[in-house]
C-alpha cells in the first residue's frame, strides 16, 4: 500500500527539469561557469533586494534574507533549473500597506500563509493553468517587464543621502546633474560596452560579472566619487535568526492577513510561472509548474519564520542567469551561497561596488528582454492581438505584471468566445431518412456566446411538421448551449411540430431527452463528453 501511494506521489510531481544536470555532466568547465554565473547574480541582487526593502517599509535586511532563503529553497527543488528568485518589487508594493497598518510581524504571519496557499496551489497542481496565457499576453508581459526594469534603475540616478523611505518606498530626492552624473553616465555606458565586448574577447568570464568587476576596479582604483551600494543601505549581518511572527493566534489576525496572503499567493505564483515559460523557451528545455509551486510556496513559509519578506521569481536575474550560461541548480544555489556570503564577511567590499555598473547591467537585461520583433509582429497578427500586446504592456508598467496578465487574459478569451460566437450558421436541406423533413446541418460551435444566434438560424412558422438538427460538424459545449436547444424544441412543440436532433453526445441526450421535448437520433452519435456534465447531476437544465 505505502509503494503504490508512493509511486502515485512520484508520478505526479515528478519532472524531467528537477535533476541537477538535465542534459550534460557537471565537469570542471560547467561547474565553474555555473559558479560565475551564480556571482554575477548575487552581486545584482544585493542593491534589488535593498530596495524592495524600502519599498515594502521593512529593514534591508528583511529583503536580502528572502533573497538568500527564497532564492536557496527555489534553486534547490523549484520546477525550472536557471531561474532565480527572491524577493521583488510586485510583492513589495502590495506588502507596504500590511506594514504601515499592522507592523513587520504581520507581514512574517503573512509570508508564512502565503507560501501554505501556494502548497496548496502546487498539490492541486492548478500551475497548469499557465498554459491559458496566450502568446500576445507573454510579449506585452514581457515588453512591460522590460520597461519596468528601465524605470526601477532610474532611481540610481538620484544623489545618495537625499531620498527619505516614507513607508511607501524611496521618494523625493534631488537627480544627479553636472560632472556627477556624467561620470555615471559613462560608467553605465562603459559596463554595457564591456558586456557588449567580452563575449567577442572570451567566455571564461561571464560578461555581466567582467563588466562589474572592470568598472568597480576602476571606480576605486581612480577613487571616483560616485554612488555606491554601501550608499543604499549597509548588508553586514548575520545569519537569519528562526523567529515565530509574534502576533496573536485568533480569528482577527487571519482575517487580516488571509486578504494579502491570497494577493502575494498570487502575484507570485503567476510572476514564477510567467518566468517558468520565459526561461524554458531561451533554453529549449520544459518546466514543472505545479513543483514550481509548490517550491516557491515551502520557500516562502520558511522565509515567513526566518524573517524574511518572502519573493517569488526575478525574470530580471534569471535572464542574467541565463545570459550568464547558468543552466542548473548549481548557479541558483550559488547565488544564494555568496549573498549570504556577502552579509556575513564581505559586506565592506561589496558596498565599495558603484551603482553604475549594476545600473549598466540592468539595463542590458532590458535590452535582451524587450522583444523588439513584436513591432513587426503587430502588423502582421490581427488587429485584437496586437491590441491586446500594447493593453499588457501599457497595464503591466501602469498597475503590476499580475494585473496586466490576467486583463490579457480576460481580454483575449472575450475576444475568442465573441469570434466564435459568430461562427455559428446552418445549412438547410431535404432529408433523405424522413420523407418530407428539413434538415438544418449546424456549423460552428454552440455555446453561451452563440445561444442566440443558433435560436436566430430556425423558421419555425414556416418549416415542416419534422424537422432535424444535425451537430455532425458542430460542438455543444456548455449548459447556455443545451438550454438554446431545449428552447427551441419548446417552440416547435408548441407549433406542433417534431423535431429530431443527430450526432449529439451522450450526456445531451440524457439531459434532453428528461426534458421532454424531442427525439433524438442515436444511432450514429460521437462519443465526446460534455464540458458542464454537472448539469445533469444537479438539475441546472429543464428543472431536473
Amino acid at each position: 500500500m505505502l509503494s503504490a501511494l508512493k509511486a502515485a506521489f512520484e508520478s505526479r510531481f515528478a519532472y524531467p527539469d528537477l535533476r541537477w544536470m538535465p542534459d550534460e555532466k557537471l565537469t570542471p568547465s560547467r561547474l565553474r561557469i555555473e559558479l560565475l554565473s551564480g556571482l554575477t547574480v548575487a552581486l545584482a541582487l544585493v542593491p534589488e533586494a535593498v530596495a524592495f526593502a524600502f519599498v515594502a517599509g521593512v529593514h534591508p535586511l528583511v529583503g536580502l534574507y528572502a533573497a538568500f532563503l527564497v532564492g536557496l529553497i527555489t534553486a534547490l527543488i523549484g520546477g525550472r533549473p536557471g531561474m532565480i528568485s527572491g524577493a521583488t518589487g510586485a510583492l513589495a508594493v502590495v506588502m507596504v500597506a500590511l506594514v504601515a497598518q499592522h507592523g513587520v510581524e504581520y507581514l512574517f504571519a503573512t509570508v508564512v500563509l502565503m507560501g501554505i496557499l501556494q502548497i496548496i496551489a502546487g498539490v492541486m497542481q492548478w500551475g497548469k493553468f499557465i498554459r491559458l496565457v496566450p502568446h500576445p499576453v507573454m510579449l506585452g508581459f514581457v515588453n512591460g517587464l522590460a520597461i519596468v526594469i528601465f524605470l526601477a534603475q532610474l532611481g540610481q540616478f538620484k544623489v545618495p543621502g537625499s531620498m527619505e523611505n516614507t513607508g511607501h518606498g524611496m521618494s523625493g530626492g534631488e537627480w544627479l546633474s553636472g560632472m556627477p552624473l556624467y561620470l555615471m553616465l559613462g560608467l553605465v555606458a562603459l559596463t554595457m560596452a564591456i558586456i557588449w565586448v567580452m563575449p567577442r574577447v572570451t567566455r571564461i568570464v561571464p560578461a555581466p560579472l567582467a563588466g562589474i568587476g572592470i568598472v568597480a576596479i576602476l571606480v576605486i582604483a581612480l577613487g571616483l566619487d560616485v554612488p555606491r551600494v554601501g550608499d543604499l543601505a549597509s548588508i553586514q549581518g548575520s545569519l537569519p535568526p528562526l523567529h515565530i511572527p509574534m502576533v496573536p493566534l485568533n480569528w482577527e489576525t487571519f482575517e487580516i492577513i488571509l486578504p494579502y496572503a491570497v494577493i502575494l499567493a498570487a502575484i507570485g505564483l503567476i510572476e514564477s510561472l510567467l518566468t517558468l515559460n520565459l526561461v524554458g523557451d531561451m533554453t529549449g528545455k520544459r518546466g514543472g509548474a505545479s513543483q514550481e509551486c509548490i517550491a516557491q510556496g515551502v520557500a516562502n513559509t520558511v522565509t515567513g519564520f526566518f524573517g524574511g519578506m518572502g519573493g517569488c521569481a526575478m525574470i530580471g536575474q534569471s535572464m542574467i542567469n541565463v545570459k550568464s550560461g547558468g543552466r542548473t541548480r548549481v548557479a541558483g544555489i550559488a547565488a544564494a551561497v555568496f549573498l549570504l556570503i556577502f552579509i556575513l564577511f564581505a559586506a565592506p567590499l561589496i558596498e565599495q561596488i558603484p551603482l553604475a555598473a549594476l545600473v549598466g547591467v540592468m539595463f542590458m537585461v532590458v535590452i535582451g528582454t524587450f522583444a523588439w520583433n513584436s513591432f513587426k509582429i503587430m502588423r502582421k497578427v490581427p488587429l485584437m492581438d496586437a491590441f491586446v500586446i500594447v493593453l499588457v504592456t501599457v497595464v503591466t508598467v501602469m498597475e503590476d505584471l499580475a494585473v496586466a496578465v490576467v486583463v490579457g487574459v480576460i481580454v483575449s478569451a472575450l475576444a475568442y468566445a465573441w469570434n466564435n460566437a459568430r461562427r455559428i450558421h446552418a445549412v438547410t436541406r431535404e432529408s433523405v431518412t424522413e420523407k418530407g423533413a428539413k434538415v438544418y446541418e449546424i456549423q460552428g460551435p454552440l455555446f453561451f456566446g452563440s445561444s442566440d444566434g443558433f435560436a436566430e438560424l430556425f423558421d419555425i412558422s414556416n418549416d415542416p411538421d419534422t424537422v432535424i438538427v444535425d451537430f455532425a460538424a458542430s460542438r455543444v459545449v456548455d449548459q447556455s448551449a443545451l438550454q438554446a436547444i431545449e428552447a427551441v424544441a419548446g417552440k416547435y412543440e408548441a407549433a406542433g411540430k417534431t423535431l429530431m436532433l443527430r450526432h449529439l453526445s451522450r450526456d445531451c441526450h440524457q439531459l434532453l431527452t428528461k426534458a421532454g421535448h424531442l427525439m433524438i437520433d442515436s444511432d450514429d452519435d460521437p462519443e465526446y463528453g460534455l464540458a458542464v456534465d454537472y448539469s445533469v447531476r444537479t438539475g441546472i437544465l429543464g428543472g431536473h
